[in-house]
């Protein structure tokens, strides 16, 4: 493989760890305390194993707003069947298991 085609092939992959590296500051500093630690780590444990549409359906959960994804993640109010996408179902169940709940 010459240079080029090296160096190339290595974008990708530096394009990823900038986006994951932007997600965690994202979901560390979303406004709210107890939202920032919850989705934070949520982010911490998973962020390295996302690929490039694990961290799109990341990125998208981040848009939502803040009271809505506290709500759903502190079990508040039941996620809403449009909101269920498998990034966000793995949070609300990862927040279930933080708090004790068993799934349902």
């Amino acid at each position: 493989m010459e240079q080029n085609e090296t160096v190339s092939a290595q974008a990708p992959e530096r394009d990823l760890e900038t986006r994951r590296r932007r997600l965690v500051f994202r979901a560390r500093h979303r406004g709210t305390f107890e939202t920032d630690i919850l989705i934070g780590e949520f982010v911490d444990r998973h962020v390295g194993q996302m690929d490039a549409a694990a961290l799109t359906d990341m990125e998208a959960v981040l848009e939502l707003p803040d009271p809505d994804l506290s709500d759903w993640l502190f079990g508040r109010l039941p996620l809403p069947k449009e909101c269920e996408t498998p990034m966000l179902l793995a949070m609300v169940r990862a927040a279930r298991e933080r708090r004790g709940e068993s799934r349902t």
